[in-house]
């Protein structure tokens, strides 16, 4: 008969899971039977980032849950299943499906839930709230028949609801009973740049609107009245207007609410009833609910480490400061955001033409932090953060930490005169001690780090601050990492470009005589045939440069699965006549191609054999075609939409922007694929912001977002520069892709370039827009001479008989490769599988 403790978790939920989580790692969940019970119908996700799930539509990209979690650690899970009572008296739980458990000890992590407002309607068709991925799913079948999106509530949840009905191409609505945006966290000062800025991005915001109540529309599913008399048709409502304490177990089974909800706890968590623990948005600490993810974790780990007596932390209250990205735009609070306090004095510093807006609250002395408002630009939130919550005096000037920096010198805090009891990830609540700790017990990377401290695996925002002190314990330690290219070369990517600029090196062979060592390998000889090619556009299968390349390169075509490559010829825009059109079936039913089109507006012929490229490639040329370089770390795509050509939305010639922008940045050659698109209007069809440099049509000109891609880690562009002339866009963008081609490591995405610089956006900008380095005019020369010095690699080698010669498959004979061979599906070509037998056979 098992002695072990009943222990029943009601709630599995980020904070439910957190305590899960801290149980096992404490190495006392083998003293309980744990038996947990979970409304949803899936274990644990996370929440703060439930608007990735848009990405993929996928809930398994945001699971918290390890494989093998729950079984591994004997723990019991009921899904779909909640709790409908707790008998006191019997210790007996009872489920929604009948089951009774006794209890031990409860852990109550129930939540909270979307308030809607008693308005009128509120119960219609196409009302949701933005909780669950159950309310995602039905959002997003509702988006398939509207048009307009409307979200009742502008706080942070409300705004990250606004980005997923944009994101779904809905027209975009916020409304806010209050005078501005992000009412408890923002000032008036940030709440108007706020506004300017998602105004900016196409989404309309009513404040100070009061909706009395919604009704059938005339030109939409819904009409919201306002109480002063306006209307707003929309076809779709999300409320985001606040939670409220999921406390009703609490309230039947007699446990002690506060005055507005909520289960009042101690600083152990426990609730009036002792072997009653409460976790979470449904606890009430010091007649407080705290609606962050960072100090329900610290909850979680209280309330165990009381459980099970193997820790001493208590719940003393949180630090509800705050960074994040909403619609791409970066915000973030500190404390005593509105200066209530006694005496406090305010520094704010606003920058309307970079759309920028920052404040300081400090004491009457002006020696210490007491809070701030950052939109636009929160470079300063890691340094401004450790002041306030480490009581460190400011400054002389205390202004200077948000003003814009013009001698070179930085008033930032450096992680060195930061306490050891700094706490760098609120989340997981890591300190500067225990990042110190994992880096002493042999750490040497960021993901040492996640692994050993849980550090930046929350909401992220704290990854740049856990670098810097994991690279300053490094460097003290001695540790030095090598950025070695290869054992061929005692350099990195930039240093190699360098050498080659300043010394005039045109070929490899020079390279590695001068400075480096040995034959090359299959890194250094790829990277170093780039780098030739960015500094000096030479023809790729040159000699010596032909040695230097891939298989790609070398056969001008993408190598697929079978030995055979597909052509992609480019159409600049994704603009194509249809006698060119004509020409692409002529040649793919000719030589028996699988034809496909790309999602970057381009026609894919794959099955080509490697002695049929250049016949394939003549025929092209001849109507006009040119290489696409799909084969190449180069410019791939310029998408575009029709723009005001066609479209009734269109405020500006995408199609003409699109088409000169790919022409010319044809041929560049880069550390990655480069890809651009260009979009006329915000209704963003193009999908600019996904791409490495996204253009998007306003009013006044273009709207240049960078560093975004798909791909395994979709990032989101970030906005750059806004209302640019065309001179000034195409500037911009030389600027930045020759900056990018100079600094870049090898094969490393323009996403995580910036991410990975110093300063990120903001320094990208004081080096392409400020001219910061003095560069500028030469990073525009030398993007005109990669313009200038352009060649169709498939015309240069059809000009030429001894390159010809490489395309036959075998040295000494015209025979075909008998190992290539196709079967019809579709009515198409695709490879055939060793196993497979030439007869397909449909199963239904």
């Amino acid at each position: 008969m098992s002695t072990r403790s009943n222990l029943v978790v009601i709630g599995n939920g980020p904070v439910g899971h957190k305590f899960l989580e801290s149980l096992v790692e404490s190495g006392n969940s083998g003293n309980y039977n744990i038996i947990v019970f979970g409304e949803e119908p899936r274990p644990a996700y996370d929440r703060v980032h439930l608007t990735h799930w848009f990405k993929t539509r996928d809930a398994a990209d945001i699971n918290m849950v390890e494989e093998g979690f729950y079984q591994g650690n004997d723990i019991t899970l009921y899904t779909s299943d909640k709790i409908t009572d707790i008998d006191r008296s019997r210790k007996v739980v009872t489920s929604q499906s009948g089951q009774e458990i006794n209890y031990d000890k409860i852990i109550l992590a129930t939540g909270s839930f979307p308030f809607v407002p008693p308005v009128p309607g509120h119960e219609r068709d196409n009302v949701f709230v933005y909780r669950t991925i159950e309310d995602l799913e039905a959002i997003t079948a509702a988006a398939k028949t509207g048009k307009v999106g409307t979200v009742i509530g502008g706080g942070l949840l409300g705004l990250e609801a606004a980005k997923a009905l944009k994101d779904l191409d809905l027209e975009t609505h916020v409304v806010e009973f209050a005078p501005r945006l992000m009412v408890v966290q923002i000032d008036d000062g940030g709440g108007n740049m706020l506004r300017k800025k998602i105004t900016d991005l196409g989404v309309s915001v009513h404040t100070q609107k009061n909706t009395q109540n919604i009704s059938d529309g005339d030109t939409a599913v819904h009409k919201m009245n306002f109480a002063d008399g306006e209307v707003l048709e929309t076809d779709i409502i999300v409320f985001s207007a606040g939670i409220r304490p999921r406390d009703e177990l609490a309230r039947t089974s007699g446990l002690d609410l506060g005055e507005r909800g909520g289960v009042v706890i101690n600083n152990n968590c426990q609730t009036s009833d002792a072997d009653i623990y409460a976790i979470g948005e449904v606890a009430l600490w010091d007649n407080k609910i705290y609606g962050l993810i960072a100090p329900g974790n610290a909850m979680a780990q209280a309330a165990c480490d009381h459980l099970t007596g193997t820790g001493t932390s208590e719940f003393s209250g949180a630090d509800m400061s705050t960074k994040l990205k909403l619609m791409g735009v970066d915000v973030a609070s500190i404390g005593d955001a509105h200066g209530n306090t006694p005496d406090s004095r305010s520094y704010t510093y606003v920058n309307d033409r970079e759309e920028v807006y920052k404040k300081i609250v400090v004491s009457s002395d002006d020696k210490y932090l007491l809070g701030a408002v950052l939109i636009g630009d929160a470079s300063e939130y890691g340094t401004l953060l450790q002041y306030m919550l480490n009581k460190m005096e400011l400054p002389a000037e205390p202004e200077g930490l948000i003003l814009p920096q013009t001698d070179g010198q930085s008033t930032g805090l450096g992680v060195d005169a930061l306490p050891d009891t700094a706490q760098l990830c609120s989340c997981m609540n890591v300190t500067k001690a225990d990042v110190i700790n994992a880096v002493e017990a042999g750490a040497v990377d960021i993901g040492d780090i996640k692994s050993v401290t849980k550090a930046v695996t929350g909401c992220g925002g704290c990854s740049a601050l856990v670098t810097q002190v994991l690279n300053s314990e490094l460097e003290k330690l001695g540790v030095e990492v090598n950025t070695d290219l290869c054992e061929h070369f005692a350099y990195t990517r930039q240093d190699l470009l360098n050498i080659i600029r300043v010394e005039k090196i045109k070929s490899f062979e020079d390279l590695i005589a001068k400075h480096g060592s040995g034959l090359g390998c299959d890194i250094c000889k790829p990277t170093v045939g780039s780098l030739l090619a960015s500094c000096w556009n030479d023809y790729i299968l040159k000699k010596p440069l032909h040695a230097l390349q891939d298989t790609n390169d070398y056969f001008m075509g993408n190598m697929q699965k079978d030995g055979t490559y597909s052509i992609v010829p480019r159409i600049p825009g994704g603009e194509v006549t249809p006698d060119k059109l004509i020409v692409l079936g002529e040649v793919a039913k000719k030589y028996a191609l699988y034809t496909k089109i790309t999602g970057g507006q381009r026609i894919d012929l794959f099955g080509a054999r490697s002695e049929q490229l250049p016949l394939i490639w003549r025929e092209l040329v001849d109507a006009g075609f040119e290489t696409g370089h799909a084969y190449g770390k180069s410019l791939r795509t310029v998408k575009s939409c029709v723009g005001s050509t066609w479209c009734r939305y269109g405020v500006q010639d995408s199609m003409e922007m699109a088409i000169l922008l790919e022409n010319r940045y044809k041929g560049l050659r880069s550390p990655h694929k480069l890809k651009m698109a260009v979009s006329g209007c915000t209704r963003e069809c193009a999908e600019a912001q996904s791409k490495d440099v996204g253009i998007i049509a306003t009013e006044n000109g273009w709207n240049m977002y960078v560093c975004g891609n798909g791909g395994m880690k979709p990032r989101h562009a970030d906005l750059f520069a806004s209302d640019l002339d065309d001179v000034t866009l195409i500037r911009y963008i030389d600027r930045f892709y020759m900056f990018y081609v100079r600094t870049a490591d090898r094969l490393q995405r323009t996403s995580v370039w910036m991410d990975n610089m110093e300063g990120g956006l903001d320094y990208l900008k004081s080096v392409i827009i400020d001219d910061k380095l003095s560069l500028c005019e030469e990073l525009e020369s030398e993007m005109s001479g990669i313009v200038n010095t352009y060649q169709c690699e498939w015309k240069t080698t059809l000009e030429d008989p001894e390159r010809m010669a490489r395309f036959s498959h075998f040295v000494n004979s015209d025979k075909q490769d008998e190992n290539v061979v196709f079967i019809q599906e579709r009515e198409q070509i695709r490879p055939r599988i060793k196993t497979e037998s030439i007869e397909i056979v449909t199963v239904d």
